[in-house]
């Protein structure tokens, strides 16, 4: 009995590896990029919402909550291990958003378009599209999981996805969060054997001029740094995304917890309540 119980148990892991990475809940290989293999809970679930185990080179990268309707991610879930990858010249779309029994592997616009014989408007149903993001003015293409927090090529051009992307204000994405993503939080993992992030976007209620991409009205984070497999600390950070703002305000994971709480307009909960808040 033991021995087909366990035999049960390998086939149904089997068929779930095999199964869509568009899938219905951060379980398996996909829960190692959330502190104690933990997804944020709360607020943060918008009402049209596909989970991606973002897969690139059949290796499992991060983690994205991704909000079909207004096709952008809600956030997306990674291990800090920064490194010298360089960036990729293009960008990918998932294959999984057009199609369940598509390529797990992201992949690019028209590699998908020959393969499969759709359309760009087929792509486009569930996700943003690089026509989407052409000339746009003041906005950058701001990554959640930043290539430069991954420490390889492939690790960093996974990130190179539009699944990844938000309409970041150019000078935010450029200045004052580059120096959060670079400096601060190099400064602050010291120390830590493993760094948990965390990045999300607050939806806002204008839309890049195609009409069908949302921007974001705030840009946050959050990290948990473990060491010796214990909590050590926590962190966040939170920037509104207007024109000409450029601040990013350094928060305890608690106060940017409070402060996601009013903009979403419901409890939100980022890691597992052991990471310490400071």
């Amino acid at each position: 009995m033991l021995g087909l119980l366990l035999l049960l148990q390998v086939l149904a892991s089997c068929l779930w590896l095999g199964h869509s990475e568009v899938v219905t809940a951060f379980l398996g290989p996909c829960a190692q990029f959330f502190y104690a293999q933990t997804p944020p809970s709360g607020a943060l679930r918008p009402t049209n919402a596909a989970r991606i185990c973002q897969v690139y080179d059949n290796k499992y990268r991060f983690a994205t909550l991704y909000d079909r309707n207004r096709r952008i991610p809600v956030y997306s879930a990674y291990i800090y291990q920064p490194g010298n990858g360089s960036r990729y010249d293009r960008w990918f779309v998932e294959p999984q958003l057009i199609n369940e029994t598509y390529n797990k592997n992201m992949d690019e616009e028209d590699d998908i378009i020959r393969r499969y014989q759709i359309t760009s408007a087929d792509v486009g149903k569930s996700q943003a599209i690089d026509q989407d993001y052409m000339n746009l003015a003041d906005l950058d293409r701001g990554h959640l999981s930043p290539s430069s927090h991954h420490n390889d090529d492939k690790w960093s051009w996974a990130t190179f996805t539009l699944t990844n992307i938000v309409p970041q204000d150019r000078k935010l994405n450029q200045n004052a969060w580059r120096m959060y993503e670079e400096d601060t939080m190099s400064k602050n993992s010291q120390g830590c054997d493993t760094t948990y992030v965390i990045t999300g976007a607050v939806p806002g209620n204008t839309t890049v001029p195609s009409g069908r991409v949302n921007i974001p009205s705030y840009i946050w984070s959050a990290a948990c740094c473990v060491k010796d497999k214990k909590p050590l600390k926590a962190w966040g950070a939170l920037a509104e995304n207007e024109i000409n703002k450029n601040v990013v305000e350094n928060l305890t994971l608690g106060r940017l917890e409070t402060q996601l709480k009013k903009l979403y307009n419901g409890t939100v909960t980022l890691f597992s309540n052991s990471c310490t808040q400071e």
